[in-house]
């Protein structure tokens, strides 16, 4: 990173090529938009590369600055704009299921789905860092700016609601 501060563009490129595909990942649950989510995170490393000289080692890793970017323009993003909903039943078809297994599937991974989709923001960060990213309380909360309690109190609300939402559908 202090290569890139003072300008040298290969060492930059060799940060985005480390740390740009989790940066995607987590940016693509946090806004559910592939799209977006790209344009955000190439926005983030813009901004990362202007705000190299400002890094300070001494308080984070680069990896948990660059993420801490990345959340904060999801979050933007997601305030700003509420994403349109997927048509009811778009899910592509694994043809190596039969017909009902296929159909108990997509109606499970709907329903979940939709519980996650209504969760608040931050929880579905929590989620995505946590569970899927295989990150540690901390690690999640250095991202988001949260203490290691809040990153836990996320987590246990989203499972709450989570399985609130599917008892109710399925009791």
């Amino acid at each position: 990173m202090a290569s890139s501060a003072a300008g040298d563009r290969r060492a930059f490129g060799e940060l985005v090529s480390r740390h740009g595909s989790f940066a995607l990942r987590v940016a693509c649950k946090v806004v559910s938009d592939t799209s977006i989510a790209e344009e955000i995170v190439q926005e983030a490393m813009v901004r990362a590369w202007e705000q190299s000289t400002h890094f300070e080692p001494s308080r984070a890793r680069f990896s948990t600055w660059l993420y801490r970017i990345v959340m904060n323009m999801c979050l933007d993003h997601r305030r700003r704009i509420r994403p349109a909903a997927m048509p009811e039943g778009f899910e592509p078809v694994d043809p190596t299921s039969s017909v009902q297994d296929k159909l108990e599937l997509d109606e499970r991974d709907s329903a979940l789905a939709r519980a996650m989709k209504a969760l608040p923001a931050s929880q579905r960060a929590a989620m995505a860092l946590v569970y899927e990213e295989g990150m540690s309380g901390a690690e999640a909360a250095s991202i988001m700016g949260v203490s290691a309690k809040a990153v836990e109190r996320h987590l246990a609300r989203a499972r709450t609601s989570l399985r609130e939402s599917l008892r109710a559908r399925y009791s």
